[in-house]
């Protein structure tokens, strides 16, 4: 397990994985500036305003040696605009990313705030009980590469990915009280 997971708190949902995290017993750090980043084995990115989180990932220097540390195989988990700011191609916008996920995203894709909803979603990584998901103006992948594991489905749209050290989804489990993927993230780490 990582000696030290590091959640992006730039900006968003950033309180609540660490709160998932310490349900889970790990060692957690808020990552706001490029020298917080080098005390993490693994990183976070939450889910928020994702045009927001790469202008201050670029401010502070953290874009480019962020997306250095994924591609020398950190693990990075990033939730609904977390995802957005992973994949590599991003529909109409030519907003800031870090572009590590083979995959196109398209943003707001369930529409507006009032439109959020929760489901139940099947991910068989986790097991058979299905998994509490929470959409909050959420993005799906409308095309993902071949090295990429698509691990959970609505509606035939991916909004669950792998891709090696990678881990993506379009909701927010930071939101329930279900820690599994936390739990999964934290395979990675091993």
């Amino acid at each position: 397990m990582a000696r030290c997971v590091g959640v992006l708190a730039l900006q968003g949902a950033f309180r609540e994985h660490m709160t998932a995290l310490a349900r889970l017993g790990v060692a957690a750090r808020e990552v706001r500036k490029l020298q917080d980043m080098d005390a993490v084995d693994a990183l976070i990115i939450p889910g928020g305003e994702s045009t927001t989180i790469g202008k201050l990932l670029i401010d502070g220097g953290m874009l480019d040696p962020l997306r250095k540390r994924i591609t020398a195989g950190m693990p990075v988990y990033g939730s609904c605009a977390g995802l957005i700011l992973l994949c590599r191609n991003i529909e109409d916008s030519e907003q800031p990313r870090l572009g590590v996920l083979d995959a196109t995203v398209r943003r707001n894709a369930f529409g507006r705030q009032v439109d959020s909803f929760e489901t139940e979603l099947s991910m068989p990584v986790l097991g058979v009980e299905p998994v509490s998901a929470v959409f909050i103006r959420a993005p799906v992948l409308t095309s993902v590469g071949d090295n990429v594991t698509v691990l959970a489905q609505i509606n035939g749209q991916a909004v669950a990915v792998r891709q090696d050290n990678v881990l993506a989804t379009s909701f927010h489990p930071e939101l329930t009280t279900d820690s599994r993927i936390h739990s999964y993230f934290l395979t990675f780490t091993v």
